[in-house]
């Protein structure tokens, strides 16, 4: 039996052959050609050895061919311009300033020159091959920086400058008297995270629009006082009304002690409304027993030890602050003779009031809606005294005018007086020479249309001699 059977052709050795041939070549073809590959990448590699690969570019500049050396010198000379950079900070009168050198304002040269050259070389074949042949340009931005600590110092010590401590009222009172007071008074502060960020905008800007004397207004808030004076108190004292002021500049040590101690027992003396203030009464008695020492004074023609001088230094002031206030001055004398220490400051003859218990005597009167409180401060360290008088403004305003000095008349020569608390051969001068004169001027207070005080006041001044003191042995 014979079945008919279908069999694929043989195949012809000579095929098998040319199978062969073609897939040795292309095996042969890829060695040759991977091998090209790794030679030309490795020819790439070896000529941009210690140089950055040719498509890195730092803020749109080409360093391809670059070493990192050259990149960083780049930046370097960028940085050159912004050293001579000035920061001026500002705040009314207040000025602090910080160079670019001290901050090292600048790009980062090394980082620039770090990063362009670190491009391709990660260590991580598929990446650098991407990188570098793949990626098309390769962006890096510049880092531009500063010292930001020192620019907080700077800020901070120029806010210790600025800012002004919030304080709350105080009111404490003894028999009538205050004895603490401390007026409310609004704080002040440096917003220092915001003056912060006015720096940053301003020195991030540098680089795109270079100018190199940048002022930055401090920005400052006010702090209130939780506790103000309107709030504190039942006796309608809200504000500052009236501020008297004068020097005493050569006083003797016991002068010095007179006007501290008679002003410090003013200090705290409520004018109640419709009262008038006897200076004399709200001192007490002048005299050793009350703790005052011997100063000079004039008496009978002559300078004289006596206890209290210097309690005139004390009338005067209150006087003009009596004046600032427009208050009505009910008694005021004049002194006999010219006084420097009240001339010292800037202030012409005639602002003046001089004390002499019982028959001699200052008297201002309250015709305010409140009570007023007096407050002294007494600076013996650069001899000054001033005196501040708290009330309720009334809308009232005060002025001095038509200040008038005239008719002087020279001094007699000097005097001579022997004080023998002195050492041998000491001469001391405790008065000053001062030419007569008459002097006046006009008092007027309005509030509004309405016209409450308006009077002249007048001084008539004797010629006085300067008086030194010298030891009986430097006759």
């Amino acid at each position: 039996m014979y079945h008919n059977m279908s069999h694929n052709p043989p195949v012809r050795s000579s095929d098998t052959t040319s199978i062969l041939s073609l897939l040795r070549a292309f095996t042969i073809g890829g060695i040759l050609l991977i091998l090209t590959g790794f030679i030309g990448l490795s020819a790439y590699d070896a000529y941009y050895d210690g140089k950055v690969y040719p498509n890195i570019v730092i803020d749109g500049i080409p360093f391809g061919g670059k070493t990192p050396q050259e990149v960083e010198d780049y930046w370097k000379n960028q940085n050159i311009p912004f050293a001579s950079s000035v920061f001026e900070f500002k705040f009314e009168n207040e000025i602090a300033t910080i160079s670019g050198s001290n901050l090292d304002l600048g790009y980062d040269a090394t980082l620039s020159a770090t990063q362009a050259y670190a491009m391709g070389r990660s260590g991580n074949w598929l990446r650098d091959i991407t990188t570098k042949f793949f990626r098309g340009t390769v962006h890096i931005t510049p880092y531009f920086r500063w010292k930001s600590d020192q620019v907080r110092d700077v800020i901070t010590d120029f806010a210790a400058r600025i800012d002004v401590p919030v304080q709350d009222a105080l009111f404490q009172f003894e028999n009538g008297r205050v004895t603490a007071f401390r007026a409310s008074r609004d704080g002040r502060a440096v917003h220092q995270q915001e003056a912060l960020a006015r720096f940053d905008e301003a020195v991030k800007a540098l680089p795109h629009a270079p100018v190199y004397h940048i002022v930055i207004t401090i920005p400052v808030y006010t702090v209130n006082p939780s506790a103000t004076t309107q709030k504190a108190n039942s006796f309608g004292i809200k504000e500052l009304i009236g501020r008297g002021y004068s020097e005493f500049q050569g006083s003797i040590p016991g002068r010095i002690h007179n006007v501290a101690l008679a002003a410090s027992r003013l200090n705290g003396v409520l004018i109640p409304p419709g009262e008038t203030l006897s200076f004399n009464d709200a001192l007490g008695d002048i005299s050793a027993a009350t703790g005052y020492q011997s100063a000079y004074i004039i008496k009978e023609g002559r300078t004289v030890l006596g206890d209290g001088g210097g309690v005139c230094q004390v009338s005067s002031t209150l006087f003009r602050a009596a004046l600032n206030a427009g208050l009505p001055i009910a008694e005021r004398h004049a002194h006999a003779y010219r006084v420097h220490y009240y001339e010292e400051g800037g202030f012409k003859p005639g602002l003046d009031a001089t004390v002499f218990s019982p028959s001699v005597d200052l008297k201002i009167k309250n015709d305010t809606p409140a009570h007023i409180l007096i407050q002294t401060k007494t600076d013996t360290k650069n001899m000054t005294l001033t005196f501040e008088l708290y009330g309720a403004h009334d809308g009232r305003s005060s002025e001095i005018s038509k200040h008038v000095v005239w008719g002087e008349t020279p001094p007699p020569p000097p005097l001579y007086q022997d004080d023998p608390t002195l050492a041998p051969g000491v001469v001391k001068q405790v008065d000053w020479a001062a030419w007569g004169a008459k002097a006046s001027f006009a008092y007027r207070v309005t509030r509004g249309n309405e016209v409450l005080q308006d009077t002249t006041f007048t001084s008539n001044f004797r010629p006085w001699q300067a008086v030194y003191l010298r030891s009986p042995a430097a006759q």
